[in-house]
């Protein structure tokens, strides 16, 4: 069982940047690949980024490749992603979540925090 908690949401102006952290509890958190999701208002669940267990492969979405950054810390079981050069369309809520395997597919990933919002104003 892994738990999950996101932070480091917030409102920013275009162009702006955000770091976002999600937290896990466990002792087998390095054993996770850990996936970052979005989900914008009347939109579906969208993915964003996945980082397999020693940060050695990563995979991004089209939309935000170039922009985004996801990054590990196995010794602080903490996941992040960075979010440079923000748009508008970055605004969702934006979750974390643990699997056995770094995938784009939600549904590979059975543990999976609140979320945390991102608001980018135009």
């Amino acid at each position: 069982q892994v738990q999950l908690v996101e932070s480091g949401g917030g409102l920013v102006q275009a162009g702006g940047s955000l770091r976002l952290s999600c937290a896990a509890s466990g002792r087998t958190f390095s054993s996770y690949a850990m996936g970052w999701f979005r989900q914008a208002p009347g939109k579906e669940r969208e993915f964003v980024s996945t980082i397999n267990w020693n940060g050695g492969r990563t995979y991004y979405a089209d939309s935000v490749k170039g922009r985004f950054t996801i990054s590990r810390d196995n010794a602080k079981n903490t996941a992040y992603l960075q979010l440079n050069s923000l748009k508008p369309e970055d605004t969702a809520v934006y979750y974390c979540a643990a699997g056995r395997v770094a995938t784009r597919a939600p549904y590979d990933y059975p543990y999976w925090g609140q979320g945390t919002q991102v608001t980018v104003s135009s």
